[in-house]
């Protein structure tokens, strides 16, 4: 099969029509994220204990408030000290410069609204956890002790404890029975707006790139 040069030059010089309405919202939905996340760190930071003490049950045992502190990544994963931090957060950084152009880029590609709203979900759950790396060693004093500095030191704030399971796993069950598992994750609203964002892009994608590309 053999390509017109000339139809090919044609089609590559064609532009999307001038989008209406505003980017704007999306990022407003990313503010909106930042707002309701920093809130609820700074809620739970000065009402509540660290740890088993300060412990409020939601929905039995199932569901918890727990106010923890993760230096690292999800599920406190950490890269070695001490300068590990500040390449997390570079990376941090250089991610959310990455999603803002990117927002911005599928807007003017007249992206499905929905898949931009997903984005700009992750977006805010980005630059929630990102605040807490840079500036809550300044804030909340939260930075490990021997940080270099508590710029950029801090310690993300996680409260929703989810108890799933403890213990020992049937010995029926293929490859995993017998043997002991914790499911505990404990997050925050940042985290969980990542979550829904990656979520739904997942179980949405076949509608919003069918969409892009009609």
């Amino acid at each position: 099969m053999t390509t017109d040069p000339a139809a090919a030059a044609s089609l590559s010089s064609i532009r999307l029509p001038a989008r209406r309405g505003s980017v704007a919202p999306f990022f407003l939905l990313a503010l909106l994220v930042i707002v309701l996340d920093q809130l609820s760190k700074y809620l739970v930071h000065s009402h509540m204990q660290l740890g088993l003490p300060g412990e409020v049950p939601l929905l039995g045992h199932w569901l918890k408030l727990h106010y923890t502190t993760n230096p690292g990544m999800a599920f406190g994963v950490e890269l070695p000290p001490p300068y590990g931090k500040l390449l997390l957060t570079a990376f941090r950084l250089l991610a959310v410069g990455g999603l803002v152009y990117y927002i911005r880029r599928l807007w003017q590609q007249h992206a499905a609204p929905g898949f931009i709203a997903c984005m700009a979900l992750i977006l805010g759950g980005a630059v929630g956890n990102l605040i807490d790396s840079i500036c809550y060693g300044v804030l909340y004093h939260n930075a490990p002790f021997g940080s270099p500095s508590r710029w950029f030191f801090g310690q993300v704030i996680d409260m929703i404890y989810v108890d799933i399971y403890e213990g020992f796993l049937p010995a029926a069950w293929p490859l995993v029975g017998g043997k002991y598992v914790s499911l505990w994750p404990i997050f925050n609203l940042a985290d969980s707006s990542i979550f829904i964002g990656v979520a739904l892009i997942l179980l949405l994608q076949g509608r919003f790139f069918r969409q892009q590309e009609m």
